[in-house]
């Protein structure tokens, strides 16, 4: 079993996606790996939550960056938000991610910094 679900909405994110892998793997820290999007792909992202025994969610995304949103909405587990920059350098992602509504958190890291959701993780696993 995994203790992070590392899932972006896109294979276009794959470059933050190897940021955070590689933490992770310098680390000895488990986790799974997956492209679904909360758009293209909502039922698939259901099921995948609804299945998951992983402790920590980083959740990759660029545009309106729905993902994180999403999988905080079906899950009590921490779920970490990282920004993917695109047409406005990513501002659009960090304020999507970052703008929750009350009851619906979400811990958000710098625009493209995957390392820093990998060592984020890492520090909530150590709580546990």
């Amino acid at each position: 079993m995994a203790d992070v679900a590392v899932i972006s909405g896109s294979t276009s994110d794959s470059a933050i996606t190897d940021k955070v892998k590689k933490v992770l793997d310098e680390n000895k820290v488990t986790y799974d790996a997956q492209v679904i999007s909360a758009h293209r792909d909502p039922d698939k992202l259901d099921a995948y939550i609804k299945k998951s025994k992983v402790k920590v969610y980083i959740a990759i995304a660029g545009l309106s960056a729905a993902l994180p949103g999403v999988i905080a909405s079906k899950t009590d587990k921490p779920v970490i938000g990282v920004p993917v920059s695109g047409t406005l350098n990513g501002m659009d992602s960090l304020l999507s991610i970052a703008q929750m509504p009350k009851g619906v958190p979400v811990a958000c890291v710098g625009v493209d910094n995957g390392e820093n959701a990998a060592w984020l993780a890492i520090r909530i696993l150590k709580l546990r």
